[in-house]
């Protein structure tokens, strides 16, 4: 009985490691547990959607992961083709060379792929690359329907994703990419809510995805609806998957809308230019009740309530939404919604346009969660890059610190307080003699919570583009119980 009870509770431990969580619910075995340790996780998936169909594409992939203290010392990372391949020998047996191979933790890896053949990335990073490793995709399109600049973080397989901020409107070519990493099919239903509730569709249920694949589901396949805001939601039945929306514009370039963070009462949509002609709010809420949101904008100087947009009405199982305009009015911003009955969960984004004429383009920034104990973006360079944070209850100080380059520099630290209901575009460091790319690492040191978010900008062919990511914490520690040294309470 001794033997086993401390075997559970060692298996307990590894299990938390790997997955980020852990229950001891006997009670014989919850009286041997003490104060949670915090540990580095040991093993980290990440899925990358495939990145775009045109044949002018350029796509490039930066992973990299953080200096995790008490991290093993060994480890391997790997990111290829979803897709398994035959080698004549071993049917099933990947083949594919990887996309990127990093070397070490602290410094950024680097690949590229070219044309529209690119496929979805699985990879997985264990012992000391696994702790807070992210992977950025960035893809330039010079020309066509989504032209600009589309960015995306690859992200963790999942049983279920909200995505407000869609859209079948005519001009609109939305695809929610759906990727299986496991052995075994995964099925799913597509849910589209938009103004006036569910749109009648049953071409979105029971999909299922091969394992080691992905499949990019065309929205206007699955309703002959056209509505210019959409809710989707990605319910997994079995299995489990990684998804986000591809929005590709006629007129207004595109990028990827990742998924709003779980249904809540209260949201935070960080890091809107300060240069944005143009923004829509998109909400909805899952529950059988309205929701009343009151708008505010954290600005530089404290939270403002923007003229004509005070609250925002979300009906019942319906997409509601509100076009802002030039919210920010030249100063960084992030939008801050605060329910009057917090018992009715909301998920929310924005689409944020910025430029004039035929140089405009389109970014979304979705609900997302703060940035925790720790949140890394990769994929920086020298010019065009912003970093924008905000404290929306509570003064806080983080500290940010720039990694090593991808081909060569010194990784550099700076701290930064930010006064309570503020958005700051901050001064980020970039590290000493800067060869490539780097990462962005922001650790919260004190005061209330603080939610970031990065924009890249860059221009291709005469072509301004931009992208913007959150920086949600990176879940990269996990709490693991200690054992009791004295198990004879569990001896018979």
């Amino acid at each position: 009985m001794n033997r086993t009870t401390v075997s559970l509770i060692a298996g307990t431990a590894a299990l938390a490691a790997v997955t980020g969580f852990a229950t001891l619910s006997s009670p014989q075995a919850a009286g041997t547990a003490r104060t949670a340790a915090e540990l580095p996780v040991e093993r980290t998936s990440l899925l990358c959607p495939a990145p775009s169909t045109s044949d002018i594409a350029e796509t490039s992939y930066t992973s990299f992961t953080p200096v995790t203290k008490d991290a093993d010392s060994a480890g391997k990372t790997e990111l290829q083709a979803a897709a398994e391949e035959s080698d004549g020998k071993s049917a099933g047996k990947k083949t594919g060379k990887p996309v990127l191979k990093p070397e070490e933790p602290g410094k950024p890896a680097t690949g590229e792929t070219s044309g529209g053949d690119a496929q979805a990335l699985v990879g997985t990073a264990e012992g000391k690359f696994a702790p807070g490793w992210t992977v950025q995709e960035t893809t330039k399109v010079a020309a066509g329907s989504g032209r600009g600049l589309q960015g995306v973080n690859c992200s963790a397989p999942d049983t279920e994703f909200w995505f407000p901020g869609a859209s079948t409107a005519a001009d609109r070519t939305d695809y929610v990419h759906l990727t299986n990493p496991d052995d075994s099919a995964a099925v799913v239903d597509i849910e589209l809510y938009g103004k006036d509730g569910a749109l009648d569709s049953t071409l979105g249920e029971g999909i299922t995805v091969a394992p080691h694949s992905s499949d990019p589901i065309l929205l206007s396949t699955l309703t002959e609806e056209k509505q210019e805001n959409l809710t989707v939601h990605v319910n997994v039945r079995s299995g489990r998957v990684g998804a986000a929306v591809q929005a590709l514009d006629d007129k207004l370039g595109g990028d990827w809308l990742a998924a709003s963070t779980d249904p809540s009462g209260s949201l935070v949509l960080p890091g809107i230019p300060k240069d944005a002609t143009a923004v829509r709010l998109v909400a909805f809420t899952p529950s059988d009740s309205d929701a009343d949101l009151k708008v505010q904008l954290a600005s530089p100087t404290g939270l403002i309530t923007p003229a004509g947009n005070e609250t925002l009405h979300v009906k019942a199982g319906m997409t509601t939404s509100a076009d802002l305009g030039d919210v920010t009015r030249g100063e960084a911003g992030s939008l801050v919604l605060t329910p009057t009955d917090a018992s009715v969960p909301v998920v929310a984004a924005l689409r944020v346009v910025r430029g004039k004429g035929d140089d405009q383009e389109t970014a979304f920034i979705p609900a997302t969660r703060p940035v925790g104990t720790r949140a890394t973006v990769a994929d920086n360079s020298a010019k065009g890059t912003t970093l924008s944070l905000t404290a929306p209850t509570r003064a806080a100080t983080v500290k940010v610190t720039a990694s090593a380059g991808s081909e060569g520099g010194e990784a550099v630290s700076k701290t930064f307080t930010l006064k309570a209901g503020t958005t700051e575009n901050v001064a980020a460091p970039t590290p000493t003699g800067l060869k490539g790319t780097y990462a962005l690492t922001v650790e919260h040191v004190s005061g209330g919570p603080v939610y970031g978010a990065r924009t890249l900008a860059a221009t291709t062919d005469g072509v301004p583009g931009f992208t913007i990511q959150a920086l949600p914490d990176d879940r990269g520690m996990v709490a693991v119980p200690e054992a009791d040294q004295d198990l004879s309470v569990l001896q018979k």
